[in-house]
């Protein structure tokens, strides 16, 4: 085990199972496709409402979102 390790954080999430479906891409959760595509506009134009990662060095300011598919997005099934 290295004692001499930086420090590190984590952020654990949890609470009650949604009651209604969502949809998850990217980097993105919503309840419905356009939710989504406004989700990843608003990335892309650098919102303020997805905060800002201070001290990041790398190739490019923010990591762009991925074109959304040529289908609508649909909730996955339950997993049983």
């Amino acid at each position: 085990m290295n004692h001499d390790a930086e420090p590190a954080r984590l952020l654990l999430i949890g609470g009650a199972p949604f009651e209604e479906q969502i949809l998850m891409w990217w980097n993105f959760v919503g309840r419905t496709h356009e939710e989504i595509a406004a989700f990843r506009e608003a990335w892309q134009g650098e919102s303020a409402q997805f905060g800002r990662v201070e001290g990041y060095a790398g190739p490019v300011r923010r990591l762009p979102a991925p074109a959304l598919p040529g289908v609508r997005i649909k909730p996955r099934p339950a997993a049983r």
